[in-house]
């Protein structure tokens, strides 16, 4: 998207007896010297267009409509239409509000948003988008409430605005009198001072921003202040719990004993819903017991016949023999198949849900909640107006919050018993019902000549993501602006070919994408395509520096795109000791990739001498993500890609056994612990542009690759299998 040559602010005033205000954005694009109301720049090409661009394109009419107060005691309130799943988000808009307030961060709360469907597109977390799309209405929605408390001091002291400064939320004369913000916040929401051209800090001017900060809810964390959606103590909810079929997707036939289960001890209630049969009682432990005991005639599931070697067979006749340019050049070519992964949040599905007559109110961890809105009131029978959906801070998501299970299901059990619960998921719920990364199938074919790589190709084969949530609505809403190539593309294509690039000068590259249709129970893992696609591809990179017979750096220096690339790549490769001896079975890898506007590079260490029990032993990650907000923060996210490609690459995934994942808890979902972790990590922010791009997924694909050409290495092996040690070491828990 081209960066916008002229923008228009508004800042008004919304009645509230102490100051809110509001900040209409003009996002006109010109080009120099056009006057106003020329025809907009035209879109940038496909291969410059990214996932996130379409979707701040598709906010763009709501992305400005943003409240922010501040009270009489000077603290400033900031409600943020976005979820926050421990990503930092809260953290990173406090310190934007913080900035151009020119008040201390400890003054600033930011509240998480209910629903809101005025916002249309503008109210989804993902597609590491929140800080991209936030940071220019965020600053301007500050910047106009710094500019009426510095106009209600000026009118107060009958001065020009001009000649006061703020200080840590203080305004100040220069004569030495100060006004506090708390002071002068009624006569800044009464006085009327007319529309104001607002003009936020110059990056240069900032002392916050781009500051390593902690997180402003870490205490609350740590110590268990801080409350999640169980934890709300709201009048007569009653826990809830649902016995679930024993096959993607099973519907209940019959309940065999159910008077004998509302007989047991605390059982206050038993009904059938779409996902199975719920049970409300006075305890959780309760409401365990009563559903495990449950006598369930369950209908079949819609993937009940298929296991992990059937769908493998599916995705690979989906990938078709790739064509060749002749007897005259070399190739390079490989197969790989990537498994199902669970999101395997630490806070499983749960919401509270209270259903009356004539209105609802639910709390849940939400990430597309206008969406849940309209599910949550087409199943209960109301209006969208008298269905409210306040959004929890949830621990953690990585995509699994993008759908709203436990907000519908406890909606409909509220409405069916007549009472207030408070459901959550099971482990083994969260693990066998949840949503799952899909598992993928790759074949790639690089055919090089002369020194030349020639062609690239891709062809990715993946069970269809769900995308039911409301992404898709955000893109085809951007559709009528997307550029040539894109236009007639499925959403699932679309999505992929604005996320799926290759970094490389590697001659003609396609990349395809063909969804095989199985009705299971998929969405957006961390990454969502890129992970396994790129991961692949790195694979591949590195054996073809090895027919080159060149080093695995060089080769990706040789023959990517920008120096901003090489910068992250020889970062690492300076940090990370390229090319330093080690032990038999030891080895380095590295991976690169690009996505969202950012780039990043990672080399690792593996100890392989026991190829079974693989472990990371050191990484060195860097990142330019171009302006960084809060680098502490975007460490975070890159030691969170990071473990995740650990994990996923070397043991954590699901095994499809007739129509059910077999891993039903931790202990059997092999998520990397802290012994199969890098104790030495190392992660460099490279600060790069003005405006910043994406970072919650960047992490994961350049990982991916860099385990995976490490064990290689280590291991004299090519592992065509992900992740690479999958045994069921485990005795599966009953269906």
């Amino acid at each position: 998207m081209p960066r916008h040559s002229r923008r228009r602010f508004l800042t008004y005033l919304v009645a509230a007896p102490t100051l809110a205000v509001a900040t209409k954005i003009g996002l006109d694009t010109f080009a120099p010297g056009d006057a106003e109301g020329a025809v907009p720049t035209p879109p940038a090409p496909a291969d410059l267009v990214d996932l996130g661009d379409l979707l701040i394109l598709a906010g763009k009419p709501t992305a400005s409509m943003l409240v922010l107060s501040v009270d009489e005691e000077g603290v400033a309130h900031f409600r943020l239409p976005r979820e926050e799943v421990g990503q930092g988000l809260t953290t990173a808009v406090a310190m934007l509000v913080a900035e151009e307030l020119d008040t201390p961060l400890d003054r600033v709360r930011v509240q998480l948003e209910d629903a809101r469907p005025e916002l249309l597109f503008n109210q989804l977390t993902g597609s590491s988008n929140s800080v991209r799309s936030l940071y220019d209405p965020v600053r301007h929605t500050a910047a106009g409430a710094r500019a009426r408390m510095v106009g209600a001091a000026a009118r107060q002291w009958d001065l020009g605005a001009s000649d006061l400064t703020v200080r840590q939320g203080v305004v100040v004369a220069p004569d030495g009198r100060t006004a506090s913000y708390g002071s002068l916040s009624a006569a800044a929401a009464s006085l009327s001072l007319g529309a104001l051209t607002v003009t936020p800090k110059k990056e240069s001017d900032h002392t916050l921003v781009g500051t390593p900060t902690s997180r402003v809810d870490a205490r609350a964390l740590v110590t268990g202040k801080h409350q999640y959606t169980l934890d709300l103590d709201v009048p007569g909810a009653e826990p809830c719990m649902v016995r679930r079929p024993p096959t993607v997707n099973g519907a209940v036939k019959s309940v065999n004993n159910e008077a004998a289960v509302r007989a047991m001890p605390g059982v206050l209630d038993v009904v059938t819903i779409d996902t199975g049969v719920a049970v409300v009682a006075e305890t959780f432990g309760q409401a365990l017991d009563a559903k495990n005991a449950l006598d369930v005639t369950w209908g079949p599931g819609t993937v009940d016949e298929l296991s992990d070697d059937d769908i493998r067979a599916k995705l690979k006749a989906a990938t078709p023999s790739l064509d060749v340019l002749g007897a005259l050049v070399k190739k390079v070519e490989a197969e790989f198949d990537f498994a199902f992964a669970s999101h395997a949040p630490m806070e499983t599905n749960s919401a509270v849900a209270d259903v009356r007559a004539d209105r609802a109110e639910i709390w849940s961890g939400l990430k597309s909640p206008i969406i849940a809105q309209a599910a949550v009131a087409k199943a209960v029978g109301l209006p969208v107006s008298k269905v409210t959906m306040h959004v929890m801070q949830s621990g953690g998501s990585f995509g699994r919050r993008l759908f709203y299970d436990a907000a519908l299901e406890a909606a409909v059990v509220s409405k069916k018993t007549g009472r207030p619960v408070r459901l959550m998921w099971s482990r083994i719920d969260d693990m066998r019902h949840g949503r799952m990364r899909p598992a993928t199938h790759h074949r790639v074919r690089a055919t090089y000549a002369a020194g030349q790589v020639l062609t690239f190709q891709h062809q990715v084969a993946a069970v269809e993501t769900d995308f039911r949530h409301g992404l898709g609505d955000a893109v085809t809403a951007a559709a009528a602006h997307l550029p040539t190539g894109l236009g007639n593309a499925t959403f699932a294509q679309t999505l992929f070919l604005t996320t799926v690039k290759s970094p490389y000068n590697f001659g003609v590259t396609t990349q395809t994408l063909t969804e095989v249709p199985l009705k299971m129970h998929t969405g957006s893992w961390r990454s969502v395509y890129s992970a396994n696609t790129r991961g692949a591809e790195e694979i591949i990179v590195d054996e073809l520096a090895a027919k080159f017979g060149k080093d695995p750096v060089a080769f990706r220096r040789a023959f990517l795109k920008t120096a901003r690339q090489r910068a992250v790549l020889d970062k690492v490769a300076e940090e990370g000791e390229w090319g330093r001896s080690l032990p038999d079975g030891w080895a380095q890898g590295v991976g690169f990739h690009e996505e969202y506007k950012s780039c990043t590079a990672c080399l690792v260490e593996i100890d392989a001498t026991d190829p079974k029990k693989p472990r990371v032993t050191r990484a060195v990650v860097a990142a330019d993500v171009g302006r960084v907000i809060n680098p502490r923060g975007l460490e975070a996210q890159l030691l969170g890609g990071l473990t995740d490609a650990i994990s996923t690459t070397l043991r954590a995934g699901l095994h499809i056994d007739k129509g059910l994942p077999l891993e039903g808890s931790y202990s059997q979902f092999h998520y990397a612990r802290q012994k199969d972790s890098p104790k030495d990590v190392k992660v460099f922010v490279i600060e790069g542009g003005d405006e910043p791009g994406g970072a919650g997924e960047l992490g994961v694909p350049a990982a991916v690759g860099a385990v995976a050409n490490a064990y290689a290495r280590a291991t004299g092996t090519r592992p065509r299998s992900f992740p690479v040690t999958f045994d069921v070491d485990f005795t599966p828990f009953p269906r």
